[in-house]
């Protein structure tokens, strides 16, 4: 059977398990174990997909079409590969399958209850990736802070699991805060030891210890730790803070955090971490030789996490140029009325994020307009690429009342439109295209020569189209459709002639870059938006 890691959170939320679980899980990976790592988000929505992306940061998305917390985003760039359906359950979805069991007859009329129903449900599916692939060890990151109501059947599921399937095949990792008080001049461990004091009321003892610090843990403090936490001495890890998350498997390879897990699982060390690919990237991000400015035309601009998988592909894209990218965010809202060659002069490259709703379309169709004309890099994603087209059609081709649909319903040149299957279903969500879907790419395009291959895959959550209606129009004009749905036909990519860089995606290529494969087009974009500063 798999092993199984716990990472439940105390004292405050947004410490990062997300970080500590993929790091873990990719100590392990380099040991040469099969590793995967699960979600269990204690809301009651059944995903985050109609979530405002203020309230919980992005969706992010897997090639299963699954809409998931922005956390299984960090486990597919840590590890490398993809997640699914199963790596994320919420307590809507729990309670969802529960009723209708019932509903179903399927407890044979039995009062349903919290306690077994609900729990099972839950043992049932921390279990359920262990069916569908033959994992070694298998890392659960519980949502929420120990002491929320809304965590207590996760965690008396977590109780009897660990009780049932015996200490040696199921660990609990608690990640906690040691704040540092100035005023007094010393490290205070009180909430972490009433933390783990919590958690003990519901039945569980931590194995292991992961204290999030902003000064070093001293063999004293440890020690205190230990005894009043009833925790090894050498199970007390210090998580420093890092300058950058891609710093954390490195910091928890120095604490050992990887070797104490295997010996309590009664698992092989297997061979040392290497991590050269790892290193090698972190050489490139941390010493660049360039730097370029980006700006980020959205409108959730407030919340940097709600477009935390494209600051990520950034990130990544910008080692493999050896350039340091700085994104500037810049709010669509405020490009309506304002001095749009004010707000994006001095930028290299400009992106226009994705986004549903009317609210800042103007500012990026002004935006656009703004980079077509002055040649700047520009790549958008999504509504981006939705709103290069209307700007397009509008400004160059002159279609007056040119617009997407879900902005003018009544649209005398609907360019963006729902396409005829949708039209009926009113239930959010329904519309959506989910998922990945395959689009062949026209060779010599600006996408064909990032990726080097016609055939690609991406994922996709959008549920506005290009109207093909207007395709044969696209055809006869310099904003070419250079990546098309095989299976559909519907517009994917398009690309502008005589313009240094200038592509619009229907999917979310930011979902698929990863540490050690960087996506070709934030790869590419950056290489030239770096051509253009030096040029």
């Amino acid at each position: 059977m798999s092993k199984y890691i716990f990472v439940t959170g105390g004292v405050t939320s947004s410490l990062g398990k997300g970080i500590i679980s993929a790091s873990l899980g990719k100590l392990l990976q380099e040991r040469g174990f099969k590793v995967t790592i699960q979600k269990f988000d204690p809301y009651i929505n059944i995903d985050p997909g109609t979530l405002n992306p203020y309230e919980h940061g992005e969706c992010f998305v897997t090639d299963d079409g699954a809409e998931t917390d922005l956390d299984l985003g960090h486990y597919e760039r840590f590890l490398n590969s993809p997640t699914s359906q199963a790596n994320n359950v919420t307590t809507g979805r729990v309670y969802q399958t529960v009723i209708n069991k019932e509903r179903a007859g399927d407890y044979l009329g039995k009062t349903v209850q919290v306690i077994p129903h609900i729990t099972d449900e839950i043992k049932r599916r921390v279990t359920l990736l262990e069916h569908q692939d033959e994992y070694d060890i298998i890392i659960t990151e519980v949502g929420g802070t120990v002491g929320d109501i809304e965590s207590l059947p996760y965690l008396e599921a977590l109780r009897q699991f660990k009780q049932e399937v015996g200490k040696k095949n199921c660990i609990v990792l608690h990640l906690t805060l040691i704040p540092y008080l100035s005023a007094a001049g010393e490290l205070k461990t009180k909430p972490t030891q009433h933390s783990v004091k919590e958690l003990l009321t519901t039945g569980i003892q931590p194995d292991i210890l992961v204290c999030r610090t902003e000064r070093k843990l001293t063999k004293e403090l440890r020690a205190k730790l230990s005894r009043f936490c009833n925790v090894e001495t050498n199970s007390v890890i210090e998580a420093m803070d890092a300058k950058t998350i891609y710093d954390v498997p490195l910091l928890m390879l120095k604490e050992k955090l990887d070797e104490i897990v295997l010996r309590k699982l009664n698992l092989r060390k297997g061979k040392e971490p290497e991590l050269i690919a790892w290193k090698d990237f972190l050489g490139r991000h941390k010493n660049p030789t360039n730097e370029v400015r980006i700006a980020l035309v959205g409108k959730y601009n407030e919340l940097q996490d709600a477009y935390k998988s494209i600051y990520e592909s950034f990130v990544h894209g910008g080692a493999m140029n050896e350039c340091k990218v700085t994104v500037v965010p810049i709010h669509s809202q405020k490009l309506e009325s304002g001095d749009v060659e004010e707000a994006l002069k001095g930028f290299d490259g400009v992106l226009i994020a994705p986004g549903f709703g009317e609210r800042g379309i103007e500012g990026k169709i002004r935006a656009i307009q703004y980079v077509r004309e002055n040649n700047i890099p520009f790549f958008g994603i999504c509504l981006g690429m939705q709103c290069c087209v209307v700007e397009y059609f509008q400004n160059v081709l002159n279609y007056k009342g040119a617009h997407s649909s879900e902005v003018q319903p009544d649209a005398k040149h609907p360019v963006i439109d729902l396409m005829p299957d949708q039209i009926e279903i009113t239930q959010k969500g329904g519309t959506m295209r989910l998922g990945a879907y395959d689009c062949k790419l026209e060779k010599g395009s600006i996408a064909y020569k990032a990726y080097g291959k016609i055939t690609i895959s991406e994922r996709h959550r959008h549920r506005y189209e290009f109207n093909p209606k207007y395709l044969e129009v696209l055809e006869k004009s310099t904003l070419k459709a250079t990546g098309i749905n095989p299976k559909t036909g519907l517009v994917e990519i398009v690309e502008l002639e005589d313009h240094p860089f200038y592509v619009g995606v229907q999917f979310h290529p930011e979902l698929k870059s990863t540490v050690e494969l960087p996506h070709p087009l934030f790869t590419a974009f950056i290489k030239a938006a770096l051509k253009h500063k030096l040029s």
